[in-house]
């Protein structure tokens, strides 16, 4: 069975249907001398005749073994059929693609690519996983969003900088820009010290402002509630200001530093030397387009003036 191979199963299917070999090679657009040899081929490979050949104008009639073989066969045609389909499928885009993602880019940046990709591949299957460990890792995962770069036999791409800004209370600072010795000795609401957490409170310090953390927590709205409640004030970087779902309300103002803090880097990474599907090349496309569209909405983000007050998540 070794021999056997599909375009002799596709022959056979074809004269069984039209009861003639000139017949099944009209439809299969091959030469009637063609399907001869490949119905000789499939015969030498299950070791005996599958069709009678009465000669003259009566049709070929399948044998008991061409039976046998036509109902085995159809599976197999059929199966091919589906997995031409699937390779053409793929090739289109309608793939499946694992992203690893975080809270920032969930809120800000993904929402825009997946609904471009869905709009372009209404098939595709996109899985998101969302964590943010101190070390992370690829795994199974076809692309990986982090603020930084992550060690490993790894690839990346720079997508954007997501500078810091303050976050506080209205009347807590003078409007305007802040500067950071201001923030010495102050409550501060803050992340774990995980991802760019670190980094960004090692530059508040080596400014010479040592704030008092008086809480910590992961979740963007759990922190801008505490900074309304009257708890402290936070520093965070504009995507995760720009994304949180905060009403525009006097209780909050966001505020420059000065001088500014160095920016977290927002990167997409993958394994180093991986052939991307079609989806995942395009998913990289896209959030590139996404990410330079941001740019724009960060240069002309409000910040607190003398003359208006600005709710975090303000924006144009």
């Amino acid at each position: 069975m070794i021999d056997l191979e599909l375009r002799h199963l596709a022959a056979l299917a074809a004269i069984a249907a039209e009861g003639s070999f000139g017949r099944a090679a009209a439809r299969l657009g091959y030469t009637q001398s063609t399907v001869s040899q490949q119905i000789a081929a499939l015969e030498k490979a299950v070791g005996g005749a599958v069709f009678d050949r009465p000669g003259g104008p009566k049709p070929v009639r399948i044998t008991p073994l061409g039976s046998v073989v036509l109902g085995q066969g159809r599976e197999l045609l059929a199966k091919a059929e589906a997995l031409a389909d699937a390779v053409e499928r793929f090739k289109a885009g309608d793939g499946r693609v694992d992203i690893g993602t975080f809270q920032s880019v969930s809120n800000v940046i993904l929402p825009s690519v997946v609904r471009r990709l869905r709009d372009e591949h209404p098939g595709c299957d996109i899985r998101l996983s969302e964590e943010e460990p101190e070390q992370p890792q690829i795994g199974d995962l076809d692309l990986l969003f982090y603020d930084g770069r992550i060690d490993g036999d790894v690839e990346h791409l720079k997508l954007l900088d997501d500078p810091y800004l303050l976050v506080a209370g209205a009347g807590t600072f003078p409007a305007g820009p802040v500067p950071l010795e201001l923030l010495d000795g102050t409550p501060m609401v803050a992340w774990p010290l995980t991802c760019d957490q670190p980094s960004m409170e090692q530059a508040v310090a080596r400014s010479g402002a040592r704030p008092q953390v008086v809480f910590r927590t992961a979740v963007n709205d759990t922190v801008l509630s505490m900074v309304r409640a009257g708890l402290g004030s936070a520093i965070l970087p504009w995507l995760a200001i720009r994304g949180a779902d905060v009403p525009s309300d006097d209780r909050l103002r966001v505020h420059e530093l000065r001088p500014p803090l160095p920016p977290r880097e927002i990167y997409l990474h993958w394994r180093a030397g991986r052939t991307h599907s079609p989806l995942a090349r395009r998913t990289i496309e896209i959030a590139v387009e996404v990410a330079a569209e941001l740019a724009p909405q960060r240069s002309t983000t409000r910040v607190d003036t003398a003359s208006r007050p600005v709710a975090a998540g303000d924006e144009r």
